[in-house]
C-alpha cells in the first residue's frame, strides 16, 4: 500500500485494553522549529531504487544547508518487503534493507517507526524488539501506536492495518497482540481521541500506513473512511483537517490510477519522499522526486485553533 506521513502502541501481551498512547519527546531546534523527513515503502534491499531515494537528502543539504537539515525522519510503514523481519535475529536484511542504505550524515538522525501490512507478515513483533534497536540506534519503533512529542507538534503514528477486513482473511498476518479487531479498533479511537484532545501542540499530525484518500492504484481506505481519526475538541471549521499522502522509498511506478471524488492539489505515482518544516505559525510542506526535484510545495499557517493534518 501507499502511505502517508508518519507512529504508535499496543502495550499488551493479550488482547488489547483501552491505555495512554506511549510518548516519545523530541525538543525543536534552538529557534523553536522542526524540519522532518517522511518516507515508506522503501524496504527492499536497496533494489527498485531505494538507494536512489536515499542518496537524495545528501544533495539537499549541500543545495539548501540547514533548511533541510533533518531533525527525524518518520517512516511510513512498508518497512521490509514483501514479508517483513523473519525474527529479531534477521539482522543481515534488516542491515541490507536500512543501515547499510540510510548512510548520510543528514540521516543519522531518529527514525520513527509506523508499521504498514507488509510488516506484519513476518514476525511482527521483531520491528519492535530490543535487538534490532542495538543493531542501529537510530530505529524507534516503540509499539505498534505511539506519539512524537515535538512541543510545536505531535504526531501521532497509528498502526492501520487492522482496520482492513481483507487482511483478516490472510493466514500469513501475524495478529498478536490485537485480535479481535473490534476491540483493538474501539480501544485506539478512544486512546487516539484522548491524545488529540489533550495536546497543547500547534499543529497535531495523525500518521498511519494506509490513506484515507488516495487516487493512485490502491484507492480510499474505506473501513478508514469508516473509522476516521476523531476531530480533538476545539478545532472548528476555521481549523480544517487536511490530508497529505507520501510514500514511494522504492518500487513505484504502477502509473495505475482511480478517480475519487475528493479534491486533490497534487497527485504523483513515482518514487521520493516529503519534507515538512514547522513552527509555531506556520507548516510547510516540499514532495520530491527521486532525482531530487521539487514536485510540489504546499503550507499552512497557524489559525485561531490549533490545526491538525491526516497524512
Amino acid at each position: 500500500m501507499a502511505s502517508v506521513p508518519l507512529l504508535v502502541s499496543a502495550l499488551l501481551l493479550l488482547s488489547p485494553v483501552a491505555a495512554e498512547l506511549q510518548q516519545v519527546q523530541h525538543a525543536p531546534k534552538e529557534d523553536g522549529s522542526l524540519t522532518v523527513l517522511a518516507v515508506g515503502d522503501w524496504g527492499r534491499g536497496g533494489q527498485f531504487n531505494q538507494t536512489l531515494v536515499a542518496k537524495q537528502p545528501i544533495w539537499f543539504t549541500r543545495i539548501v544547508g540547514e533548511k533541510l537539515s533533518a531533525d527525524f525522519i518518520i517512516s511510513t510503514g512498508d518497512n521490509f518487503y514483501n514479508d517483513d523481519l523473519s525474527g529479531d535475529n534477521d539482522t543481515a536484511f534488516f542491515k541490507a534493507s536500512f543501515t547499510d542504505i540510510y548512510t548520510a550524515d543528514s540521516l543519522q538522525k531518529p527514525w520513527y517507526i509506523v508499521l504498514g501490512n507488509h510488516d506484519y507478515t513476518g514476525d511482527a513483533l521483531a520491528q519492535q524488539s530490543a535487538a534490532i534497536r542495538e543493531v542501529d540506534s537510530r530505529w524507534t519503533s516503540v509499539n505498534k501506536s505511539f506519539i512524537v512529542e515535538g512541543e510545536i507538534v505531535d504526531f501521532f503514528l497509528v498502526y492501520t492495518s487492522p482496520f482492513v477486513l481483507n487482511y483478516w482473511n490472510e493466514s500469513k498476518f501475524d495478529w498478536r497482540n490485537i485480535a479481535p479487531r473490534d476491540t483493538y479498533i474501539a480501544n485506539l479511537l478512544k486512546d487516539l481521541e484522548d491524545a488529540l484532545t489533550g495536546s497543547k501542540a500547534t499543529w497535531k499530525i495523525v500518521v498511519g500506513h494506509h490513506p484515507i484518500s488516495s487516487g493512485c492504484e490502491h484507492g480510499n481506505t474505506t473501513e478508514l473512511r469508516e473509522h476516521p481519526p476523531p476531530s480533538p475538541q476545539g478545532i472548528d471549521e476555521r481549523s480544517p483537517v487536511e490530508f497529505v499522502t507520501s510514500g514511494g522509498g522504492s518500487k513505484a511506478w504502477a502509473g495505475k490510477y482511480k478517480p475519487t471524488s475528493d479534491k486533490m492539489d497534487f497527485l504523483y505515482d513515482r518514487q521520493g519522499f516529503l519534507s515538512m518544516h514547522l513552527t509555531a505559525a506556520e507548516a510547510n510542506f516540499v514532495f520530491y522526486d527521486v532525482a531530487g526535484a521539487v514536485l510540489h510545495t504546499w503550507g499552512l499557517t497557524k489559525s485561531a485553533a490549533a490545526a491538525s493534518i491526516v497524512s
